[in-house]
């Protein structure tokens, strides 16, 4: 079944914009009376039927939803540093969203590379992976901010930061309480500044280690997703 992301919808009959209506009749030649898939980024699944298929405003007709499609039990917000290959970034902004992911925030550090990124263009690349792993919620993606700017955002949440720098650190499964919420610091691919470490312990943050092995920026943010989908599965 054929899945379009629809976040204004908010009646029983919905015009899909002029991109999805070329997609839909042109590319996938879609015709009145075939039925397909909607979702909202919100929990809300929607099956529908076209009854107009105009290549430029291609209307349907809702004949069925569900609430809370694929509700998660929990909710993950990792905050990175966006490493120096954007590619790398975008691939972790796909893979996440695939395994579960509820909110990301990039990071300016002391040590990171790359200070930009193009909201625009990962929130399509969130979007497309929303589609293609069947989800109704569609991952949050907030504007970069500093690390200190973080550090004064308080969250109600289990705070852990995975970091190289010597000291007693804990597996995530040693500090580790189900079904709540989780923000996650991953840095730089120069790590942390041992300053950053330090404000982050004392606003909170457990130090946490993801294993032996040396990983990039993407790979921690990755393992650390992983790791809490499966604690919680």
């Amino acid at each position: 079944m054929h899945l379009f992301y629809t976040p204004d919808i908010n009646s029983e009959i919905y015009q899909l914009d002029e991109e999805e209506s070329k997609h839909c009749v042109r590319v996938l030649r879609l015709q009145i009376g075939a039925r397909v898939n909607l979702i909202d980024g919100k929990g809300g699944f929607y099956l529908a039927e076209i009854i107009s298929d105009h290549p430029k405003k291609t209307q349907l007709k809702v004949v069925n939803y569900t609430a809370e499609f694929g509700k998660r039990n929990h909710y993950l917000h990792i905050a990175i540093a966006p490493p120096k290959s954007i590619d790398r970034f975008e691939w972790f902004l796909e893979k996440a969203t695939e395994l579960g992911i509820d909110e990301i925030t990039p990071i300016i550090c002391d040590r990171s590379e790359r200070k930009e990124i193009k909201v625009d263009r990962s929130n399509k690349i969130i979007t497309s992976a929303v589609k293609q792993s069947l989800k109704a919620y569609h991952p949050q993606l907030n504007q970069q901010k500093s690390f200190k700017e973080l550090m004064l955002q308080k969250e109600d949440a289990q705070l852990y930061i995975a970091h190289c720098e010597a000291g007693d650190k804990s597996f995530m499964s040693d500090e580790f309480k189900a079904l709540e919420k989780y923000l996650i610091l991953i840095g730089p691919e120069g790590d942390f500044s041992s300053k950053e470490i330090e404000i982050a312990l004392q606003n909170g943050f457990v130090p946490i280690t993801l294993g032996q092995s040396r990983l990039r920026t993407e790979t921690a943010a990755l393992q650390a997703c992983f790791e809490i989908n499966y604690l919680n599965r």
